[in-house]
């Protein structure tokens, strides 16, 4: 199984990028657990999700890395914008805006780099 995949940024990419994070983790690294494989996904979706919305344009497209090892695997998504994403204050009122809350509170860490057409955002995942 190949360590990245490239999807269209549209919506209908989170549910494949959620998948293949899964089975490339799995692949990778075969004493992930199950609970782990759910966390990864969910952070996976947030951070794709995140790409779609605001990292791209129409007719681009983004990239997914995975790398796992024992106890820990890190997420990458590539996309073609250089704004970095921002934590919001919480909000009862807003629907919108609590997924980077949700990878910070998943993660061990995440952060974003740079990139000559765009930026990494990334999250690494322990169990």
């Amino acid at each position: 199984m190949p360590p990245q995949a490239i999807y269209s940024a549209e919506p209908e990419s989170v549910r494949a990028a959620r998948r293949y994070v899964r089975e490339a983790a799995a692949y990778q690294e075969p004493s992930v657990t199950e609970d782990a494989l759910g966390t990864l996904e969910l952070v996976a979706s947030e951070l794709v999700t995140n790409a779609v919305r605001y990292g791209t344009e129409p007719g681009d497209s983004l990239m997914v890395k995975v790398a796992a090892q024992p106890g820990s695997c890190r997420i990458e998504v590539h996309d073609t914008c250089r704004r970095k994403p921002r934590i919001r204050p919480a909000s009862e009122e807003r629907v919108r805006g609590r997924g980077m809350h949700l990878v910070e509170v998943l993660a061990l860490r995440w952060g974003v780099d740079d990139r000559p057409f765009g930026k990494i955002v990334w999250a690494v995942v322990v169990w």
